[in-house]
């Protein structure tokens, strides 16, 4: 039996055309022939030249995620095998493998389904229905591969209970692949150890995509005084006081994040510099404010606060408030490093965003970085949602240092 076939509107599939990976179910002109959700399918434009195979899913406003541009090449094991092995080849070369994003969807021509490697542990997170009759395939293709760089998985986690699955007609699924092992990981990034709890963390254990993020604030943090906001399991509080912090307080609104921040820390014998607390940063950071307190660097790394174009509006009150509320605590010429994990929120709005803030609060703000994911989540060109994180590091300067001639701290400019 063939493949349905589908065409697209004359004028639709300008993403696709211009190099991305998905078919909005508005870009679709008819299927012809037999399918059921999550086969494959091939994809002709509106005068029948092939734009090449992927899976539909008529469940999902993405009716169609491509696989091959050629469509005369077959989904099977030996393309998947040949897209892993690529996979693998490029994160050696690119990022520490100890811990890594294996697989990151569409930015690794695996549209839909995320790897982390978490020392000997895989943690699968499957977010399509074509890709998910793939998921043990694949991961026996990357146990294979470790394996001939002599890489033993001693065991693999789902942890696709998300509710993005709901949109594609699946059901949220948790639980091991293979046999079952010790759900709480140890793992070391830039020196910091940490227990990673793979069944109950947040996604998939831990935030892999700030690795080099956090490492680029450990040559500001050395005796320093430091307040890390949405702290999670403690990763930039503790890269802050590895890095010889003389303290470093870390804010989290959950208990269980915190709990397990308290015990990273006494992992790396930090506990009398790096402490926890349970908070809503939102309203400590006011009370910090109000009781005269000052840091010489400030972190935020806040959750996504909009996962949709509908909030944008209201997410940017939200990091102007954070950012406001962040450069308030930061002592003159101290350091703020922040950042936004939405993609929705994109690099030009969170510029002038933080913009807004800085102007709110009468501060100058001196660009000392500008940073992204790590290389192990790529960002592909003309698949727009593979960037989402952007982080700033700036130094925070009173405005009332400068004056309108260009004297800064009573030295002229001009000389």
């Amino acid at each position: 039996m063939g493949m349905a076939v589908v065409t697209l509107k004359k004028g639709e599939g300008r993403l696709l055309k211009s190099g991305g990976m998905w078919i909005f179910d508005n870009e679709i002109d008819t299927v012809m022939g037999n399918f059921e959700n999550g086969d494959i399918v091939l994809v002709h434009d509106f005068d029948g030249y092939p734009m090449g195979r992927g899976f539909i899913n008529t469940n999902s406003k993405i009716t169609v995620r491509l696989m091959t541009r050629d469509e005369n090449v077959d989904i099977n094991e030996e393309l998947l095998e040949k897209r892993v092995r690529d996979a693998w080849e490029y994160r050696k070369k690119v990022v520490d493998t100890g811990c890594c994003r294996l697989i990151f969807a569409e930015a690794d021509f695996l549209p839909g389904i995320v790897v982390d490697k978490f020392s000997d542990v895989l943690v699968v997170q499957s977010l399509a229905l074509g890709i998910d009759r793939f998921k043990e395939t694949i991961v026996e293709l990357l146990k294979k591969v470790l394996a001939e760089d002599g890489i033993t998985i001693r065991g693999v986690y789902e942890r696709s209970d998300v509710k993005v699955r709901k949109q594609e007609g699946m059901e949220m699924v948790k639980g091991f692949i293979g046999p079952e092992f010790p759900t709480l990981v140890q793992i070391e990034e830039n020196g910091v150890k940490y227990e990673v709890d793979v069944k109950d963390g947040l996604k998939t254990g831990f935030f892999l995509d700030q690795k080099y993020n956090r490492l680029a604030i450990q040559k500001l943090c050395k005796g320093a005084k430091v307040l890390d906001c949405f702290t999670h399991t403690g990763s930039f509080a503790l890269n802050a006081g590895i890095s010889g912090a003389s303290s470093v307080l870390g804010v989290d609104a959950s208990e269980l994040a915190v709990n397990q921040a308290t015990e990273n820390a006494k992992l790396n014998g930090l506990e009398d510099i790096v402490r926890f607390k349970c908070a809503d940063v939102f309203d400590l950071l006011p009370q910090l404010e109000k009781s005269g307190e000052k840091f010489d660097v400030v972190i935020l790394d806040p959750p996504a606060f909009t996962k949709s174009r509908n909030s944008i509006k209201n997410a940017v009150k939200g990091y102007r408030e954070i950012n406001l509320r962040g450069m308030k605590l930061v002592k003159d010429g101290g350091y703020l490093a922040t950042c936004s994990c939405s993609h929705f929120m994109d690099p030009e709005l969170f510029t002038k965003t933080i913009g807004e803030a800085a102007r709110n609060v009468h501060k100058r703000l001196r660009q000392i970085e500008y940073r992204t994911q790590s290389p192990d989540h790529p960002i592909l060109w003309s698949a727009d949602e593979s960037l989402y994180l952007k982080f700033y590091i700036f130094q925070v300067v009173d405005a009332c240092a400068f004056d309108e001639y260009g004297v800064v701290f009573g030295h002229n400019l001009s000389h």
